[in-house]
């Protein structure tokens, strides 16, 4: 009995961020239909392509600082696992390796823009 509160309380955490970002994306939605009865169009966002490279850098920093602060815990309480490794890893790993995925879609999709060399006009 004494688990249920903090599972209860979890859940609701969890569905009161989701509920908010429902209701963000219902409001987006609600504002596009208005620009669209009015005949506008929502004006677009061009980035220059960093966001995935900045939200990368910042999941992996959390992820490792998560790993690192959880490392001692399999230490101090004498886990057979191997180096001090657990579940609460996972706490820190998964944000890691997501940051680390969000680092590698910039790497990839990324287009370099290439400086072409000026046209040398000749005189014929």
């Amino acid at each position: 009995m004494e688990a249920l509160i903090p599972c209860a309380g979890s859940l609701a955490f969890i569905g009161l961020v989701f509920s908010f970002i429902l209701l963000m994306r219902f409001i987006s939605y609600k504002e596009t239909l208005a620009l669209a009865e009015k005949g506008l169009v929502k004006p677009t966002r061009s980035g220059n392509g960093k966001g995935a490279l900045i939200w990368g850098i910042i999941f992996a920093a959390i992820g490792v600082a998560l790993l690192l602060g959880l490392w001692p815990l399999g230490l101090m309480f004498g886990t057979s696992a191997p180096l001090g490794f657990g579940p609460w890893m996972l706490a820190g790993l998964l944000p890691l390796f997501f940051g680390l995925a969000l680092i590698l879609i910039h790497v990839l999709t990324h287009e370099k823009k290439r400086e072409e060399p000026p046209v040398e006009k000749s005189d014929k």
